[in-house]
């Protein structure tokens, strides 16, 4: 057997010729954006109209698909591009706290408010305010952030003095909205507010392409900081193409950065990758079949449907609690993950 050749994968810029309508001075306010797919392409086009103008952006994308480096674009080549980037993810704070985060507070407004306290909108004032997992916000501060979208104006806690401030928001979400608002989850007058000028982020198996690309930026970017000159082989190449990548870019990034840091040969191929990490490239082996054996051969396909079935069965049984269904099939949880994105369960 013909040992696997390593290649050099070298990163190209995302934009340049493909985008007539880009002032030279401007290209550098996407040079973090890898990728020149078709769909990666209108993304920057839609991030070069948008940051033009005030209206409110709504990003739409699976987890790990770039929200936040989409919504730095727009912001750093808009008009405020010298005021704050101001952000705040919604999911991660209870209630209490997402309020105080994005109104702030007045000193003596709670036990231990000590001292006045700014909050995110105060912040972001002449600037870009993004909230990310918009999807995730309580109800009871959806009004609240529906009143500030339409008065452009609030009251800190504890405090009756208005302020008004002007923001630009930037809404980002990997969940159904349309689907929460029907089961009362999320307010439709809100969901109007916010869904001004949506972008539609790829996930990485609708944009295959821009695979080599991120692997070699990723490379190029962590060799760098571990000061390695890590190769990566065309075989384990060819794998990550196939593979459909559930956590998206930034599962890819994590992956690149472990083989990385990991690894002792130069060159990195499916038969010496490092044992602590050997686990999870048989996980992506074992759901990755080859695209030639689905096209000529149908037995995959009924294999595939038959699969299919089981896991939904299984997530019905388990009340759509993916650990638990896993268990059930006797897979792991990326694979389930896998799996549910490949079927688009």
């Amino acid at each position: 057997m013909t040992p696997e050749k390593p290649v050099e994968v070298k990163m190209r810029m995302s934009l340049l010729s493909d985008i007539k309508t880009v002032e030279p001075k401007n290209l550098y306010l996407l040079e973090n954006l890898v990728g020149q797919s078709k769909r990666m392409v209108e993304v920057y086009k839609s991030i070069l109209k948008v940051s033009q103008s005030k209206a409110t952006v709504m990003l739409r994308g699976e987890t790990g698909t770039g929200k936040e480096l989409i919504a730095r674009a727009v912001h750093y080549n808009s008009p405020r591009a010298k005021r704050a980037f101001i952000k705040l993810n919604c999911a991660a704070l209870p209630e209490t706290l997402l309020e105080n985060e994005l109104f702030g507070h007045e000193r003596g407004a709670f036990t231990g408010a000590g001292e006045l306290r700014r909050g995110r909108f105060e912040l972001a004032d002449g600037g870009t305010l993004f909230l990310d997992e918009i999807g995730d916000m309580p109800l009871t501060i959806q009004v609240k952030l529906l009143r500030v979208l339409q008065e452009t104006s609030f009251e800190r806690l504890g405090g009756d003095k208005t302020i008004e401030v002007d923001v630009r928001l930037i809404a980002a979400t990997h969940r159904n909205l349309e689907a929460a608002i029907k089961d009362g989850s999320f307010r439709e007058d809100l969901y109007w507010r916010l869904n001004v000028v949506p972008i539609i982020l790829p996930s990485l198996r609708e944009r295959k392409e821009d695979i080599p690309l991120l692997i070699g930026y990723f490379l190029d970017r962590f060799n760098k900081e571990n000061r390695k000159k890590i190769v990566i082989s065309s075989g384990l190449i060819n794998l990550m193409m196939d593979y459909n990548w559930p956590g998206n870019v930034r599962e890819l990034e994590n992956c690149i950065e472990r083989l990385v840091i990991l690894t002792e040969n130069k060159t990195v191929t499916l038969d010496n990758i490092p044992e602590t990490i050997r686990v999870y490239f048989h996980d992506m082996q074992a759901v990755t079949l080859p695209t030639a054996v689905k096209k000529q051969d149908s037995l995959p396909i009924r294999i595939e449907n038959l699969e299919k079935e089981q896991i939904i069965s299984a997530l019905e049984k388990c009340g759509w609690i993916q650990a638990r269904a896993a268990q059930l099939l006797g897979l792991t949880p990326r694979q389930i993950s896998y799996k549910m994105a490949k079927y688009k369960v």
